[in-house]
Formats: C-alpha cells, sequence, structure tokens
C-alpha cells in the first residue's frame, strides 16, 4: 500500500522521491495548489500573474491535451504537463504567434 500510495504522489507530482512514506508526513496543502493548472500556467510563463492565468483558464483559452479546460481548479499530473497549451482559436495564441513571427499565412486567413 505504501509503494501504491508514493507512486500515485509522485505522479501527480505532489513529491519529488518515492523512496519513503516521511515525505507524505510533510505534504502539504500547498503542493496541491502548486498543481493546479493557473499556478502551472505561471510556472510555464504562459501569464504574468495568478489572476490572469485563472482569467484564461476560465474564458476557455487553454487546453490540456485535446481538451478545453474551463476550470481553474483542475490538477493536472506530471504526465499532462508537457500538454498545456493554447486553444487554436484562442486570440492569445494568435497575438504570441503574431509577436514570435511565428503565425502561418494560412492562418491569416482564419
Amino acid at each position: 500500500c505504501a509503494a501504491a500510495l508514493l507512486e500515485k504522489l509522485y505522479g501527480l507530482g505532489l513529491v519529488s522521491c518515492r523512496r519513503s512514506l516521511a515525505v507524505c508526513e510533510r505534504l502539504s496543502a500547498a503542493a496541491f495548489c502548486r498543481r493546479r493548472l493557473p499556478c502551472l500556467l505561471l510556472k510555464l510563463r504562459m501569464a504574468q500573474n495568478l489572476r490572469h492565468a485563472v482569467t484564461f483558464v476560465e474564458q476557455g483559452h487553454v487546453r490540456v491535451g485535446p481538451e478545453v479546460v474551463t476550470d481553474p481548479a483542475l490538477l493536472i499530473p506530471r504526465a499532462m504537463e508537457d500538454f498545456i497549451t493554447w486553444v487554436d482559436a484562442s486570440r492569445l495564441r494568435q497575438k504570441v504567434l503574431d509577436y514570435n513571427q511565428e503565425r502561418d499565412d494560412f492562418d491569416l486567413a482564419a
């Protein structure tokens, strides 16, 4: 049971190692809050502050994998962290692409 618990907590990104149950004793509520989607948007530098990150999520500008997410309280596991992106039709995505001069001519018609 201990190994399964440690594996689950490691998969969620709440602990950094899977060695002993001592890390479970030090687990705090802040660790859960750091795994929420707006906090990860800050970590990925997709938002300037937490308030903007929450607004982006609530307005539907962010997707995790193929799903558009509108719940800012969503906990993101370690495996899904790489799949956080802008929605294809998002104005924010278009602005970022314009700024980086990476916008495709095909996207200009859309």
